[in-house]
């Protein structure tokens, strides 16, 4: 099927960016807008980000005219009739998006097909308020539409086996990378980014670790574009807020639960960068926060140090950066030093060790995320018994042999694991229920989510066994059953391989 016409309902800053993509494909837009003000500010939209690309001289000036050209302004569903595809942009509401797509059911033409830009809404309870069911489709674009390359198409049991390969087709002509997706409360991207996200809030919430280091630990220590508390704030808490109570009410667990902190901050009228003011500060329109250079300390590095650990080429690797920033290292737990430092193994605890020096109080974990490469991170691990002091030695220590640095409690995972491991076993549960492919959740998340790697593809950096370790000593820890570790997971680590068998 041929899309040569399209009708984009509703012309905020999302529906004025589809349009933008329709048009500057070459196809025709009915802009339809009931409130007139709406409708202006979304044609202001529209042209302001055509001008910003002929000053970037991305577009001619002849070029801004043609694609403006294809854009109709429409107060009413009536200018609609003859369109190929309809899709519906407005706020996040089932009863209003119903209504609208009765509307459009009842003027579009039969063959048309109507699609709907919901981020999280049931897409089958939308087409159930249309005499043609099988001709509605999810077709979520993401924000800004005209960068964003990514776009779910959610079918439901219902929709018509032409119609996903139809929209998939149009979004590859868009320039988009299609990835298609069942009806399920989130589809990929927001399914497993919004429980990482409120997780990353509870743990702040809870004392586990400072705003700065939690971040710090997702981008230096996980390696994504930003950390999941500024992420939030960017998307506003309001926002991730409703996302999340739609996730529970399908899925339950604690994963979707949302933090109580996020829940006050949102009441307070605290709901991020828009507001000034979220889980950071925003004193100005730059939208700067706080610094996420590590933890600064106030203590000397030490001159002697006693490190423990298993004998790997981690804990080699780190004594001879030790010795190489002038450190004397010693094996011997009797032997004087002035920090006892465990190279920590990223799942089991440091207490049991701290505790076999016979020095506990001045023991301290350090583990190395990413080895001693330049710009890794070291996780400060404090057990119970750990001085204040000792915790600074450390973290002077990691700062001279040229890590940043994180602190973390002594819990499963440390600091990087807790926020990672859950969040991939998140997504090969998606994959175990046949709901996505790895390929394709790995797509959403690089395309939707600017991951530089997709969550198969962090599993296969880690080893499955890894991971499923890290979730096994969480849930014993915890007893959570959301960190309960998949079937997939376990199969993938006795396997071997990370990849979907079939």
């Amino acid at each position: 099927m041929e899309i040569r016409d399209v009708a984009v309902v509703g012309l905020g800053t999302m529906g004025a960016g589809i349009a933008e993509v329709f048009a500057r494909a070459g196809i025709g837009v009915v802009a339809i807008e009931a409130d007139p003000q709406a409708m202006t500010q979304g044609l202001g939209l529209l042209d302001a980000s055509l001008s910003r690309a002929v000053s970037r001289g991305k577009l001619t000036a002849a070029e801004q005219a043609e694609i403006r050209s294809r854009v109709r302004p429409a107060a009413g569903f009536s200018d609609a009739a003859s369109v190929d595809l309809a899709v519906e942009v407005v706020p996040e509401r089932l009863e209003i998006k119903r209504q609208i797509f009765a509307e459009l059911d009842r003027v579009c033409s039969p063959d048309a097909i109507l699609a709907t830009n919901t981020s999280s809404l049931s897409v089958t309870a939308i087409a159930a308020a249309t005499r043609h069911p099988d001709r509605v489709v999810g077709m979520h674009f993401f924000n800004p539409a005209p960068v964003m390359r990514l776009v779910e198409v959610v079918t439901t049991v219902l929709t018509a086996s032409h119609v996903p390969i139809t929209v998939a087709g149009l979004a590859r002509l868009l320039g988009k990378e299609p990835v298609q997706v069942g009806d399920r409360a989130g589809f990929v991207a927001n399914a497993l980014l919004l429980p990482y996200l409120n997780h990353a809030i509870r743990l702040l919430e809870t004392g586990y670790a400072s705003r700065a280091d939690i971040d710090l630990a997702a981008t230096a220590g996980i390696g994504l574009p930003m950390g999941p508390l500024a992420l939030a704030d960017l998307i506003g808490l309001d926002t991730v807020l409703a996302i999340l109570e739609v996730l529970r009410e399908e899925s339950g667990g604690s994963r979707y639960t949302p933090a109580p902190l996020l829940r006050r901050l949102t009441a307070a009228g605290w709901t991020g960068r828009k507001a000034g003011r979220g889980i950071y500060e925003y004193p100005d329109a730059s939208g700067d926060q706080e610094d996420q250079n590590g933890t600064a300390t106030d203590f000397p590095p030490p001159d002697t140090v006693t490190l423990i650990g298993s004998g790997d080429d981690v804990e080699a690797s780190l004594a001879t950066a030790l010795a190489t920033a002038g450190v004397n290292v010693t094996r011997n737990p009797a032997h004087p030093s002035d920090l006892v430092l465990i190279a920590a193994s990223g799942v089991q605890r440091v207490l049991p060790a701290a505790l076999a020096t016979g020095r506990p109080h001045n023991a301290v974990g350090l583990h190395l995320q990413g080895g001693l490469s330049d710009g890794s991170i070291a996780e400060v691990v404090a057990t119970t018994c750990s001085s204040a002091q000792a915790v600074g030695t450390a973290a002077a220590l990691a700062h001279r042999i040229g890590l940043r640095v994180v602190h973390s409690p002594d819990r499963p995972g440390y600091l990087v694991g807790a926020l990672l491991y859950p969040h991939l076993a998140d997504a090969v549960r998606m994959v175990q229920d046949r709901y996505a492919s790895p390929a394709d959740v790995d797509t959403a998340m690089k395309l939707g989510c600017g991951y530089p790697r997709g969550p198969f593809e962090l599993l296969e950096d880690l080893h499955p066994g890894t991971v499923l370790a890290g979730l096994q000593y969480m849930e014993q820890n915890y007893g959570d059953p959301s960190f309960a570790p998949p079937p997939g997971l376990t199969e993938r680590a006795t396997l071997g391989f990370v990849g979907s068998p079939g």
